[in-house]
């Protein structure tokens, strides 16, 4: 039998709103307790009155006490449910990409939260972060492998708030052996992803539109591109026609496969991947006078929750101080975060912040997103997570 959990009054206005989480200070637990819910398991939410709110799954464990997952009354999330939203997402991005290399699922994006899916071609990389999700884990690999066909599916099920969840953490296929590699086509180009650099599901589809739009900027350019993991940002410099692209990544496995890519789409004339720390890097070419034409700065998520937000805007400004340094006068920064606790006004409030002596300004040229394979829920803002730009210095 479905649980229920009462709301506090007037508590369900943002869910009402279309907003998919629950926080346990949202709940009328003397009413209804959660302590003792097995984590994910299904229930129903009501308002204060009693009012149908939404399904959903619950955690007690979890800040985020339940993730809605449907809004009929009389049709709570099942397997159907589940197979019905996959294919929709499939549709989704087979609508907008004409070849199968993109995030097939995002979370709530896809009124699936707790799931993410890559595909690259026929392999699939799915995470599943949420215990509500996970009960579901069996009949999404099914699912996902008769959609697609997929000769591999990766469960990379390591993702640190899988132990907030309460939920082992291990990397397994189960569909096909383990694979060595992944390949990725981005742009005109191909990148090959070793299983020994894996981050995350392997790649990061989300910034693919950011890379298209660097490319005019960086023609007849010097670039340096930092935290550049398999030189994907550099790459589409080199093929944007940029005379000479240094990569710096902390990672020797990293550093070596974006030289690989590079060699793989004969642009290694070009392009040169460097191992070091991207702000020590950054120092040492400031000593040695050099100078560039294109900067890419597009670190890691200095603000992973928000009481980490002061100290992850002093990172972004040190790093922003540092870039706008080395560029020539009238060069380009293109300057990305994707921490979804720093907004687009603190992120530019930082670069407008770190101009070195005797620059007039910024110009701004683009503003970034997420690619359309990383949908923003319009009810739920955590939805949108990457943000930035591509400004000139004056």
């Amino acid at each position: 039998m479905t649980t229920t959990l009462r709301l506090r009054k007037r508590e369900e206005r943002r869910l009402l709103a279309g907003h998919l989480w629950v926080f346990s200070n949202e709940i009328d637990t003397p009413a209804t307790p959660i302590r003792g819910l097995e984590p994910g398991a299904p229930v129903r939410i009501e308002s204060a009155t009693g009012r149908f709110v939404a399904h959903a799954y619950a955690n007690p464990a979890s800040l985020i006490t339940a993730r809605v997952t449907s809004r009929r009354p009389d049709r709570p999330f099942d397997a159907t449910m589940l197979r019905e939203r996959l294919a929709d997402a499939l549709a989704l991005r087979e609508r907008r990409y004409h070849e199968p290399f993109y995030r097939w699922v995002y979370g709530e994006g896809d009124l699936l939260p707790g799931l993410v899916v890559d595909r690259f071609d026929d392999a699939l990389v799915v995470q599943v972060t949420t215990a509500g999700m996970e009960r579901f884990r069996d009949e999404i690999v099914d699912t996902l492998a008769a959609l697609s066909g997929a000769a591999s599916i990766l469960l990379a099920n390591d993702a640190p708030v899988r132990e907030l969840e309460g939920l082992p953490s291990y990397r397994e296929p189960v569909v096909g052996a383990a694979r060595d590699s992944v390949r990725v086509r981005e742009n005109g180009l191909e990148f090959t992803v070793p299983a020994g650099t894996t981050q995350k599901t392997g790649w990061f589809y989300d910034h693919r539109d950011s890379r298209l739009a660097l490319r005019p900027w960086a023609r007849g350019a010097r670039v340096l591109d930092l935290y550049s993991y398999l030189g994907a940002f550099g790459l589409n410099a080199a093929a944007g026609g940029a005379r000479d692209v240094i990569a710096i990544d902390a990672s020797a496995a990293a550093v070596a496969a974006a030289n690989a890519n590079a060699a793989a789409n004969g642009l290694e004339g070009v392009f040169t991947a460097r191992e070091d720390d991207a702000v020590e890097a950054m120092r040492g070419l400031l000593d040695k006078g050099e100078r560039f034409d294109v900067v890419v700065l597009d670190p890691p998520a200095f603000v992973k929750r928000k009481k980490d937000l002061e100290a992850g805007l002093r990172h972004y400004a040190t790093n922003a101080k540092l870039a706008l340094r080395l560029l020539e006068p009238g060069g380009i920064l293109l300057n990305a975060s994707c921490s979804q606790a720093v907004d687009d006004t603190a992120l530019a409030r930082v670069v407008r912040q770190a101009l070195p002596k005797g620059a007039a300004g910024l110009q701004v040229l683009e503003t970034l997103r997420q690619g359309a394979d990383h949908p923003v829920h319009a009810a739920v803002p955590e939805s949108l997570y990457l943000g930035g730009s591509i400004v000139r210095l004056l």
